[in-house]
């Protein structure tokens, strides 16, 4: 059976409006699409609907605004919105348990509803992320629960989100799209729709399992990656050599399709993603009695780095004359990411626990975070202004470098005598490192 209708004009339905389903939402209706967004949450519904987006990502607000505005985005709570729809997107949040598996209360929720008002040729492209065997068997028989068959009625299909917080929107434009559908029907008419919204390669599955391997590898990859150069600046710590020049020299390698790839070292991973999804892979693989062994190494050493940035600057201020129990540090970035305001899983609230309970007095500022959010997290409001966070600091730590703060004049900042910088995601290459010396900062990176 045929999916997806001929007319250009395309219908889609995006089931779930957070940060994923408003990316996809503000694109498929710039893209042309008449879209109907569909979310419980009322507060953001509202916000939606007056076009205003609470999501800190380069460009949304406005597309969203521009969608709402043209009226080619409307937003529901009613999930028979779906039912006028030719593609429906799911793309609820998909977290997990502490034992990696999968909290499925909003999927589960989701299908539920969305069963009850599916029709006879539409196509579900699932988006959240899920342990392999989802789509099959959690998925599909709560979506065929209003009477059509997957495969048969309405087509069925996984294809994964694969966009990193502050580029998606450059990167749903740009990068591959991976589909697998229950049956080759399904599969074609995921990848038809893809092709006629975006302008970007298609890369066919043969399952849905394989399309949900592809993001969970994805994720599993870059952490692991990342706990490799974590590991690597502990251990260039040890011989006085500057991580990022090994790194750099290290990735002239050339190795299989490109070059051998390090990634860089920082204060810790955070987001909704690179956290969960190698538990999500760990307990997939235990549940059918295979020991993966990388996935949960490459967690230990990421959930590590926190306390290993905050011990830093302890010892650092210890080797200053400086008593940590007294002493002010002043962090410059409380999300997990440069340029985001997402506070999810940041490693930024252990570095400011680890200082906490070494007695430090420790302030906050962010300009991109939520301050009520901020405080709930913290325990302490975060200063309005940087002068206020920095006044009479002995440690600026620079734990994300948003744009606000790349042009900061260090030299006018009212700071205590021999002020530590801790460079936890700036990466400031060595002339600025000589310029905060001059200036009487003392410099410390992770692996630097």
């Amino acid at each position: 059976m045929r999916f997806l209708p001929d007319q250009r004009d395309l219908k889609v339905a995006v089931v779930g409006l957070g940060y994923v389903g408003s990316c996809l939402a503000a694109i498929l209706a710039d893209r042309g699409c008449r879209v109907t967004g569909v979310d419980i949450d009322t507060a953001l519904l509202a916000e939606l609907a007056r076009g205003h987006c609470r999501y800190q990502e380069h460009g949304l607000p406005e597309l969203v605004a521009a969608a709402v505005a043209s009226g080619r985005l409307r937003v529901t709570a009613d999930y028979a919105g779906v039912r006028d729809a030719d593609v429906v997107l799911v793309a609820v949040s998909t977290p997990v348990h502490p034992d990696g598996s999968l909290l499925d209360d909003h999927l589960r929720e989701a299908c539920r509803r969305l069963g009850a008002h599916l029709r006879e040729g539409q196509l579900v492209l699932l988006k959240s992320t899920v342990p392999p065997g989802t789509t099959r068997d959690l998925a599909r028989p709560l979506l065929e629960r209003g009477g059509l068959v997957a495969g048969e009625d309405f087509g069925l299909a996984f294809t994964p989100e694969r966009f990193a917080e502050g580029t998606a929107l450059r990167e749903l434009r740009s990068l591959p799209i991976a589909v697998g559908g229950l049956n080759d029907d399904s599969t074609q008419a995921g990848m038809e729709f893809w092709r006629r919204v975006l302008d970007v390669a298609i890369v066919p599955m043969d399952s849905p399992e394989a399309a949900e391997i592809v993001k969970l590898a994805d994720n599993w990859w870059i952490d692991l990656n990342i706990a490799l150069a974590n590991e690597l600046a502990k251990f260039c710590a040890l011989y006085d050599v500057d991580v990022l020049d090994v790194i750099a020299a290290a990735n002239t390698v050339p190795k299989g399709t490109g070059n051998v790839n390090i990634l860089l070292p920082s204060v810790g991973v955070g987001g909704s993603c690179l956290v969960k999804d190698p538990w999500m892979v760990w307990h997939s693989a235990r549940r059918r009695g295979l020991e993966i062994q990388t996935a949960p190494a490459g967690r230990r050493v990421n959930t590590g780095m926190p306390e290993y940035a905050a011990q830093l600057v302890v010892d650092t201020l210890v080797r200053l004359g400086k008593d940590p129990a007294t002493a002010t540090v002043a962090v410059l970035g409380a999300a997990f990411k440069n340029d985001t305001g997402d506070l999810r899983a940041t490693p930024v609230e252990a570095f400011v626990t680890t200082l906490a309970k070494a007695g430090a007095t420790v302030r906050v500022h962010d300009p991109l975070v939520d301050p009520v959010q901020a405080e709930a997290l913290f325990g302490v409001a975060p200063c309005a202004d940087l002068r206020e966070a920095v006044q009479d600091a002995d440690c600026v730590a620079v734990m994300a470098l948003h744009r606000p703060f790349r042009d900061i004049d260090f030299a006018d900042l009212p700071v205590a005598p021999d002020c530590l910088v801790l460079d936890g995601r700036a990466y400031y290459p060595k002339d600025k490192i000589a310029e905060l010396r001059r200036l009487g900062y003392v410099y410390q990176g992770v692996g630097r």
